[in-house]
Order: structure tokens, then sequence, then C-alpha cells
């Protein structure tokens, strides 16, 4: 015999609430009372009622899904700030999709087409390295007011952004080794065109002069955030008549991969060179020495930029303004084994 598929009605007697609780349950959970909530969802899994999506959708006119871009999900440094994004939709009735750019799999085409075909109300983007010209089509239809950047953002652009203080958390690395007696300090920069990189370069640079560092252009070392880019550089300060004492990574992972060059070739870390990274992500702090770096709050990065998101949604029905400057997220210094005391 089959099974009698719940309704609302079911739901709200067994609750012993009303229909617009249980609706209100789940379309604005935060408008009721934390005991509420726990009664109408204890309520809703134990008669195994489940929300007609696509009625919804129809009746609300959305389409109950967000894009999220990712520019490489094979980096661990994004899981945390998409963990972030995934829990704060847990109590709305949004689902998430998530697509890779670093292959250009995903245009801005598709994007506005995703837009336009009603599959999502919203987008979340980690991409800094986004065109112009895909930015100009999200605005030429009409889509550019529902979409917000995380962590990385567009030069120029007029949207809505979350990202970490990352002049600040640049400045904390440099003091950080000055603390430590270092004066001769490197630095290994991420991609060229890349906003990070100019943020993190720009704090460098300025706690460098303020603190009146020696400066040689040979101590600056471009990068691109990857072990890789870390292994090249170890083998340029390797190769250097007058070596930097320490070296600020604009990366955890460039820092790994300079770590495993230089002691390979038998300089020890701190002992004879300090390693500060940026990111914090998991491996630094099992890392061998563990990794001192400074801290993003990637959790909090992606919750804030679910906030920011669903005000640019309500826009539409609120005619609220949406905050376009850049939400700021503290950074914070992780003290760990990679960076020591200079040695005369």
């Amino acid at each position: 015999m089959a099974q009698k598929i719940a309704r609302i009605q079911d739901v709200a007697k067994e609750a012993g609430v009303s229909t617009a609780t249980v609706s209100r349950a789940l379309s604005n959970p935060e408008l009721l009372t934390e005991a509420t909530r726990d009664i109408v969802f204890a309520a809703i899994r134990s008669t195994g009622y489940r929300v007609n999506r696509a009625a919804r959708n129809l009746r609300t006119q959305q389409a109950g899904a967000i894009l999220v871009l990712v520019p490489n999900l094979g980096n661990p440094f994004f899981s945390q700030i998409l963990a972030g994004i995934s829990a704060s939709f847990g109590n709305r009735d949004y689902s998430v999709l998530i697509a890779d750019t670093k292959d250009h799999a995903t245009s801005g085409k598709h994007v506005v087409d995703y837009f336009l075909d009603a599959q999502i109300d919203g987008m979340i983007c980690l991409d800094g390295a986004i065109s112009h010209q895909e930015l100009q089509l999200f605005e030429d239809n009409g889509v550019s007011g529902k979409i917000v950047f995380a962590c990385e953002w567009a030069h120029d652009v007029a949207l809505p952004s979350v990202r970490s203080d990352n002049v600040r958390g640049a400045q904390l690395a440099v003091r950080h080794l000055y603390d430590l007696g270092h004066r001769k300090i490197a630095h290994i920069t991420g991609p060229q065109e890349n906003v990070l990189t100019h943020a993190r370069r720009e704090g460098m640079l300025a706690e460098r002069a303020r603190l009146e560092l020696p400066a040689r252009e040979e101590w600056i070392i471009r990068g691109n955030f990857s072990l890789e880019s870390g292994r090249m550089a170890g083998e340029r300060i390797l190769a250097m008549n007058d070596r930097p004492t320490a070296v600020f990574c604009a990366s955890d992972q460039v820092a790994f991969g300079l770590i495993s060059t230089l002691t390979a070739n038998g300089v020890r870390v701190p002992e004879d060179i300090s390693v500060v990274g940026f990111d914090d992500i998991e491996l630094s702090e099992f890392y061998v020495p563990a990794l001192t770096t400074i801290r993003q709050d990637r959790r909090a990065l992606g919750a804030r930029a679910v906030s920011l998101l669903l005000d640019c949604i309500d826009v539409a029905h609120t005619r609220t303004d949406v905050e376009m400057e850049p939400v700021m997220v503290d950074v914070e210094l992780i003290v760990r084994a990679s960076a020591a005391p200079l040695v005369c």
C-alpha cells in the first residue's frame, strides 16, 4: 500500500501550530523563536514532509539556487569559504551550485544564461580574474545587481565584496619578522595581475618603508600562490650571494614549496631562514616546521558573502540600498615554529 504523502497541514497538526507558522519556518525562519523553529522542524522530520520546490519557485518567481564561482576547486584554501557559504544557507530554502572557473568551463555567457533561464537567483564570485567583458555582459543583461565578490574582487567594479584585510595581514607578517630581529626580509608574491597580490605587496612595502628596512629588488620574487612557485623561489634564494634571513610568502602553499626546497639543500628553517605564510590552511599547523602564518577567517568570508548576497536579492522587493563599500574581515597572526629570532 502506498505511503501517504505528508502535507503542510500534517506538519502543523504534529507541531501544534498553524500552517502559516510552518510556512514561515520554511521561508523566513529568522522571524520565529528558536523554540518554535525546533518544534516545526522536528515535526517536518517526523512526518516526512517535503517542500514542493517547483510549486514554490513558480509562486515566488525564484529559482531557489545560488551559484558560486571558484577559481580552482583543487586549492584547499577555498574549502572553508565554501563551508561557510553552505552553512549559512543551511536553514534557508536555497541550493548551492558550485562551478570551477580554472579551465574557463563556466563563461560569462553561461552565468547570464543561468540567470535568464531562472536557474539561479544570485551568484557569489570567488574569482577576481573574471574579465571586464564578462562583467559588462552581466551589466548589459541586468544581472549584476545580484552578484557579490568574496575573498577576491575585480578592480574598478561597483559590486559588493567581502574580503580579508590583506594589507594589514602583510604588515603583521613583516612586523613579526622585524620584531624577531630580521632586517633582510624577502617577499614571494602571488600572480602579477591578482588583486590579492597587489594588496599584500602594498602592505609589505608600506611596512618595510615604515620600519626603514633595506630594500633589494631581487628580494621581491614573483610567484603564483602555488607549491611550484615556492620551489622556484627557493632556488633563486639559494643562488643569491646576499640571501635574506627571512621570507614573507603570499600564500601558505608558496611557503611549503619554499621550505621543502631550502631544507632539501641544507638550509634550515627557521635556524637559517625564517618563513611566514598567508592563509592558515589546514596543513599549516601540521607541516614541519609548523608554519607561522596570517590567518584568514575563511568561514566568516563565506558567511558574510551570503548575508550580503541575500540583501542584493531582496533589493527588488524592499528597495533598500546594498552596502557597496568592501566588507572587511579581520586577519590574525598565528605564531608557530617556522620563524625564529635572528641569530647573528
